[in-house]
């Protein structure tokens, strides 16, 4: 199914949205030359894990980047705070990079926690595989983040061969994380990566 490219004004009011600009529009321009497009519709929630998948190669960030860039979502990601110095951690910061310190007394999960708590709107996104090689079982950090933060979780997938970057159903934990995570895996089961499937 093909689909298009939403504009902030298509985002639903609840949603985190960036400022418009001329990022938005270079990176809406490179989307459409290099053919690609979004499928589905972005939850009206101010609050959100979002996952993507499956990840294989290092473009899916470069996609991802330009595709939430181009329709104005407020994505965030985490990365290592050593990476946040200098003229890097600036650029990282303006593309919705947010520092973890990897030798804080509490984990990363629970500094994420944390983030939720203090802010009225944040989607943070995740790669639940935790790495481009194909593993058989998925990191359960996002669930941890999710689940204890009481946030939905998001479900945003790459299809490579008819290019589109689609958003699912939005999913909220239960109890059993196993079960969750079995199902999370189904649903991105029919959808292709740049070298593999999910």
């Amino acid at each position: 199914m093909k689909g298009y490219l939403p504009t902030p004004a298509q985002l639903p009011p609840h949603m985190p949205r960036l400022r418009d600009g001329w990022r938005r529009r270079i990176c809406r321009a490179v989307l459409q030359l290099c053919g690609w497009s979004f499928v589905g519709t972005f939850p009206d929630v101010p609050k959100a894990v979002l996952i993507a998948a499956p990840h294989s190669s290092w473009w899916d960030g470069v996609w991802g980047l330009l595709m939430k860039v181009g329709v104005g979502a407020d994505v965030h990601f985490m990365g290592k705070q050593e990476l946040f110095r200098g003229p890097l951690g600036s650029l990282l910061r303006r593309l919705g990079g947010m520092p973890i310190d990897r030798s804080a007394p509490k984990g990363v999960v629970e500094q994420m926690i944390d983030q939720f708590g203090q802010r009225d709107m944040l989607w943070l996104g995740i790669a639940p595989e935790g790495t481009r090689k194909p593993v058989q079982r998925w990191k359960s950090g996002f669930w941890h983040i999710a689940h204890d933060a009481g946030v939905p979780i998001v479900t945003a997938y790459f299809n490579y061969p008819d290019k589109t970057i689609g958003i699912g159903p939005l999913f909220d934990t239960s109890a059993d994380m196993d079960a969750d995570l079995a199902r999370l895996r189904a649903f991105y089961a029919p959808f292709r990566g740049k070298h593999r499937n999910v």
